[in-house]
């Protein structure tokens, strides 16, 4: 008698198209995720040849609006390309699974944009959120906590607090509050803050922001900005010399930059709103300081008094955002959305 045939049932890994391409100055939060999700799925990055005609079985969406803005292509190419991908996941029935980083493009969107991404919104079947204070989408949504940054970062120096030394951090937009951050600090009084000094670095958008910054280093020598992408070993040593990282934004839901400062147990001054004050009650008394109403220097005033006299933890609990639990999770929404199984909201 012959011997038996084995047969392998376990099951082909689910294959998982992310909707961002892999680039060198991606942000850490989707290289995490991606990594995460790794461990369970066949992941792949963005390309329009893999969304029109590679094999995958989830497309997972992150800033969808991304999806239509690249300097490569036209607007109208993008378009086009864009409503065959939607037409390639009616016929084919792909789920879609959609991060909510955002409610609304930062940026704005024309009336055929906001069409082309409802399209987009009606073959979504899961939708991820990052807090749990954003509202429920339909049919399905599920909170994954946006993860922390400890990890990333861990084998970076990450130096003493500079004291006085105020920093923000980050892409430099309209609606992130620089501009407001500036003219608040220039009225800060040097005899009731003579430590306080203002670093601004990252990327800005428009080149009327980066005159407004340049003008502002000029006239006041306790003001200076390093412009541009800068690395993880720059980032960690900016982090590590602020007494306060101050992050303005008008609208503000998400913020990785906001979690990358916790990551390196730096306090940080925001806005208040429902995700900052639910973020303020989980990590711990004393990191994320909010303000009330329109920055000004009496609100950079009082938030350094906080750092240096309010009580806090060594560093913030951030034991809620681990990256495996978020691989995990990840995937039973990707299963979710295959119609496998249910997920906790």
């Amino acid at each position: 008698m012959g011997a038996s045939l084995a047969i392998d049932t376990t099951p082909a890994p689910i294959r998982v198209l992310q909707s961002l391409r892999q680039q060198a100055d991606d942000n850490p939060y989707v290289k995490q995720v991606v990594a995460a999700v790794a461990r369970h799925a066949d992941v792949s990055w963005f390309s329009w040849r893999a969304a029109l005609f590679g094999r995958y079985d989830v497309f997972h969406v992150h800033w969808p609006e991304f999806l239509l803005r690249s300097p490569e292509r036209s607007r109208p190419l993008q378009y086009a390309l864009f409503l065959a991908l939607i037409a390639r996941i009616a016929v084919s029935r792909r789920p879609v699974v959609r991060t909510l980083h955002n409610l609304e493009p930062h940026e704005g969107a024309s009336r055929f944009e906001r069409f082309l991404l409802e399209l987009l919104d009606r073959r979504t079947r899961m939708w991820i959120r990052l807090n749990a204070v954003t509202a429920d989408r339909a049919p399905q949504t599920v909170t994954i906590l946006h993860g922390h940054y400890r990890d990333w970062f861990a084998e970076l120096e990450v130096p003493d607090p500079v004291p006085g030394r105020l920093l923000y951090f980050g892409l430099i937009r309209p609606y992130k509050g620089v501009e407001a951050l500036i003219d608040s600090f220039l009225t800060l009084d040097p005899g009731l803050a003579p430590e306080a000094e203002l670093r601004i670095v990252g990327n800005v958008s428009a080149e009327a922001l980066r005159r407004h910054i340049v003008d502002a280093c000029n006239v006041d020598p306790r003001i200076g900005a390093l412009f541009g992408y800068v690395d993880d070993a720059i980032l960690a040593k900016e982090i590590g010399q602020a007494e306060l990282v101050v992050l303005p934004f008008r609208r503000m839901l998400n913020s990785g930059s906001l979690l990358l400062a916790l990551s390196l147990n730096r306090p940080v001054l925001v806005p208040r709103n429902d995700a900052n004050e639910a973020l303020a009650e989980e990590v711990g008394p004393g990191w994320v300081l909010m303000y009330d109403g329109d920055l000004d220097g009496d609100v950079l005033l009082g938030a350094l008094w906080q750092v240096r006299n309010a009580p806090r933890a060594p560093m913030p609990d951030l034991s809620r955002r681990d990256w495996v639990d978020a691989g995990e999770r990840h995937y039973r929404s990707y299963l979710a959305a295959l119609g496998g199984e249910t997920v906790e909201r």
